[in-house]
């Protein structure tokens, strides 16, 4: 059973997910915040599989919110999926170095949205390649913030090849297929990467990827 905690101000929007979510057999939703703060209280005391977080809320918004939660070595295992009204926009790149395995639309499809809940439980990050080329693409002019010590000092030539594949979107599979690896190796590579740069998942590969200089963004007009 999934366990999940909705956190959002708005009520309408709190009983449509909840009512999607409860009509599901494997996804229980165990409560709701309407703010950040009563949302990382939430997470503490039931310490929920998933939580589904506002980005903007009183008190504590849903970027605090998601700090705390991801910083706290007690709710490790808790995954954070942050809810955006408008996508990629500039709280997400907020959300995801605070910790977040990823974003949903709130106007999102119904299966998307379940999907959603089901991807972060299992542990996998929500940036499917299209969206990791839309995060790339927004990257380009924005601030370098890593996340750990420069890349060249702590992983190895082959963790340096799967960061910039995980980078540009590829699953362990189809990085197992492009390196000639066994999957369970590539999933290896990815986890010692995620371990030796502090990275909560694979979200956080994507932006230390591009914020180290493992991989660079082609600006328009460049070959």
């Amino acid at each position: 059973m999934i366990r999940v905690l909705l956190v959002d101000d708005q009520a309408l929007i709190r009983s449509g997910i909840r009512a999607l979510l409860d009509a599901e057999d494997d996804v229980d939703v165990v409560a709701e915040g309407t703010t950040g703060r009563e949302g990382v209280d939430l997470a503490r005391e039931l310490r929920p599989d998933v939580v589904l977080m506002d980005v903007q809320m009183p008190d504590l918004d849903g970027i605090g919110a998601t700090r705390a939660i991801c910083a706290d070595d007690d709710l490790a295992a808790v995954r954070v999926v942050m809810l955006t009204n408008y996508g990629l926009d500039e709280y997400v790149f907020d959300a995801l170095r605070a910790g977040a395995c990823g974003f949903v639309v709130k106007d999102t499809e119904p299966a998307d949205l379940l999907q959603a809940v089901r991807v972060a439980a299992a542990g996998d990050a929500l940036l499917s390649p299209t969206i990791t080329r839309r995060l790339i693409s927004e990257f380009v002019a924005r601030p370098p913030d890593t996340l750990a010590a420069p890349a060249g000092d702590v992983l190895t030539p082959r963790e340096r090849e799967v960061v910039a594949l995980v980078a540009h979107g590829l699953s362990n599979d189809e990085i197992a297929e492009r390196m000639v690896l066994s999957p369970l190796t590539a999933k290896t590579h990815v986890s010692r990467a995620m371990t030796k740069l502090g990275a909560r998942d694979r979200a956080q590969l994507v932006v230390y990827a591009y914020e180290s200089g493992i991989v660079s963004v082609r600006t328009p007009g460049s070959r």
